[in-house]
C-alpha cells in the first residue's frame, strides 16, 4: 500500500525558506516518479517538482519554470523521506503542497502532470506573506 504524508509547511515572509517533507511507505523508488504539487485557492493544482533515482548513484529531477533556482527536491531513501527545499520563497508560492507518486518514469513538469499521478498525500499548507 503506497502512503504518502507531507510535513513541514507553515507561515512564512516573503524571502524566506521552508523545507517539506513527504514520508513514504509501500513501493520502490527506483520504480516510482515522486513529486511535488501545489493548489492555490480558486487555482488548478500545478507541478512543482519531481524526482526519480533509477540507480543508487543516478538521480533525475525537473521543476516548474516558476520554482526553478529557488526549490530543490531530493531524496533520503534511508529514510523513505522526498524533500522540497524553499528558498526565496515569493507571496505567489502560497498554497497546499502536496506530495505524490507515479509507478513509472516521470513526465514533464507540465499542466497535465497532474492527471498521471495516481497515489497522493493530505497536503501540507505553505503561506508565504509580504
Amino acid at each position: 500500500q503506497v502512503q504518502l504524508v507531507e510535513s513541514g509547511g507553515g507561515s512564512v515572509q516573503a524571502g524566506g525558506s521552508l523545507r517539506l517533507s513527504c514520508a513514504t511507505s509501500g513501493f520502490n523508488y527506483r520504480n516510482y516518479c515522486v513529486g511535488w504539487f501545489r493548489q492555490a485557492p480558486g487555482k488548478e493544482r500545478e507541478g512543482v517538482a519531481l524526482s526519480y533515482r533509477a540507480t543508487a548513484s543516478t538521480y533525475y529531477s525537473s521543476y516548474a519554470d516558476s520554482v526553478k533556482g529557488r526549490f530543490t527536491i531530493s531524496q533520503d531513501n534511508a529514510k523513505n523521506t522526498v524533500y522540497l527545499q524553499m528558498n526565496s520563497l515569493k507571496p505567489e508560492d502560497t498554497a497546499m503542497y502536496y506530495c505524490a507518486a507515479l509507478p513509472a518514469i516521470c513526465p514533464p513538469v507540465r499542466p497535465d502532470t497532474v492527471s498521471a499521478f495516481q497515489y497522493w498525500g493530505q497536503g501540507t499548507q505553505v503561506t508565504v506573506s509580504s
